[in-house]
């Protein structure tokens, strides 16, 4: 039998999870906001919303985009809110295009627990690219993801593409 190891995940497994919202306090981390935004993997800030890459993605790429505000409701965006958020959207489909030229792009929320929502009070539009075969015998028969690059080297890939 083979062994495949991801002992990266270990840390957030059985880490102490942070207090308060990742999608609140993160952004907020400026004192050097270029070295922050790449420690805390924010690749864009526009006025109502940013795209940061997740720690812990479903594939290369997977990105999401969150307004600034604090809330959980789409419904009750402003206007000028949920209209960046929408264009951040669209800035992250075309970057990730250009720089991972996938086969297609997942785009989707999860609003609440119940639907999945691992960070249930703030709104947050997953992004994830995918390639032909990349839904394969591991996610199938041994409910396992196979990642095949660091997070952090995506980064340096995209980063380019969201000038």
């Amino acid at each position: 039998m083979d062994h495949l190891w991801a002992t990266s995940r270990i840390d957030y497994i059985k880490g102490e999870k942070p207090a308060g919202c990742i999608l609140c306090d993160k952004p907020k981390e400026q004192s050097d906001q270029t070295e922050a935004d790449r420690d805390n993997l924010i690749l864009k800030r526009n006025a109502h919303a940013f795209v940061m890459m997740n720690l812990y993605p479903y594939n290369n790429g997977h990105l999401m985009v969150s307004p600034y505000l604090h809330t959980a409701a789409i419904e009750t965006l402003a206007a000028d809110v949920a209209a960046d958020l929408m264009a951040t959207v669209q800035i992250s489909i075309a970057a990730l295009k250009k720089a991972m030229k996938p086969d297609g792009i997942n785009v989707g929320l999860n609003l609440g627990k119940t639907a999945g929502a691992a960070i249930e009070h703030h709104l947050h539009i997953h992004i994830v690219p995918r390639w032909e075969g990349d839904t394969n015998f591991m996610t199938v028969a041994s409910q396992t993801r196979v990642i095949p690059q660091d997070v952090r080297e995506t980064y340096l890939q995209l980063k380019p593409f969201f000038k």
